[in-house]
């Protein structure tokens, strides 16, 4: 297990606890550098991440492992096939590069549309040419994961798994997946930050949980830090995970996450899993 660069911050201004908005070039290079000399091997990028797969493919990646993600399908005159071959093209130029090593769907419920064979044709066609080394999915629940695998079984996955959200854990698939092979990557370690908040700044949209959130505040204590150290060593517990996606916003954060990743402990949160998607889903903190 080793941690991968999200790279969202290099391309937008993202989540709920950013405070410096969307990263400079130039410190996204020092990062990259840095993150090299840590270690660090994979990039997680995206076509719906702004200009971020731009901005990398300036500074250089060529000696990084990228994963990316193909849109939401959309009914403009392609077929699932077109579009995610198109959009694939399209990121390898952005990124300066031949082959990605991985590809993943960023909506998985695409499998399960009417194009949903077209699409899973048009990710193995990818593979088969040898223009990405992996296919999967990006998820955001391990529910729809029993119909997913049997359209296209995926050789790689990006789940969310936290110390609230440990539906990935507590559904068995990340078992399943490791005895399948798939390659498994989370993310949402800080559920969006608001994991390392204190009760005064967390979203107004999460009150309803307060009884929960003061439960892992009573653990936490007034540090902070220790937000952060609790829930690395909550990921660090479960084998079966190959990447831990982390994105940072500034060279200094970068170097804070990598020294506490390898202090972390394994940490046991069995007592704050929660299953309901309105609060393990950030998505759904927004007003209806």
């Amino acid at each position: 297990m080793n941690l991968a660069l999200g790279t969202v911050q290099f391309g937008l201004d993202y989540g709920i606890s950013n405070s410096t908005g969307r990263t400079p070039l130039k410190e996204v290079e020092h990062i990259l550098i840095s993150a090299r000399e840590k270690g660090l091997d994979t990039l997680d990028t995206a076509v719906a991440y702004g200009d971020s797969e731009t901005v990398l493919g300036c500074i250089g990646v060529s000696d990084w492992r990228i994963v990316s993600k193909v849109p939401t399908f959309q009914k403009i005159g392609m077929s699932g096939k077109e579009w995610v071959l198109h959009h694939l093209c399209e990121s390898l130029e952005r990124l300066r590069i031949r082959q990605l090593d991985g590809l993943l769907l960023h909506s998985a419920a695409d499998l399960l549309g009417e194009e949903g064979q077209q699409i899973a044709a048009g990710l193995c066609e990818a593979k088969a040419e040898g223009l990405v080394g992996k296919v999967g999915y990006s998820i955001y629940s391990p529910q729809p994961l029993k119909e997913l695998v049997q359209i296209m079984p995926p050789d790689l996955i990006q789940a969310p798994l936290n110390v609230l959200d440990q539906r990935l854990v507590t559904s068995g698939w990340l078992n399943k997946l490791s005895e399948m092979g798939v390659e498994v990557h989370t993310r949402s370690v800080f559920m969006q930050g608001s994991l390392l908040m204190t009760p005064e700044t967390r979203p107004q949209a999460l009150n309803k949980w307060n009884d929960i959130l003061a439960r892992w505040d009573t653990s936490v204590g007034k540090h902070r830090e220790q937000a952060l150290m609790l829930c690395l060593g909550f990921v660090k517990r479960h084998a079966g995970i190959s990447r831990v996606v982390l994105g940072v916003e500034t060279l200094k954060q970068l170097e804070q996450l990598v020294e506490m990743w390898d202090q972390a402990q394994p940490f046991d949160a069995d007592g704050f899993a929660c299953d309901d998607p309105q609060l393990v889903e950030p998505s759904n903190w927004k007003p209806k």
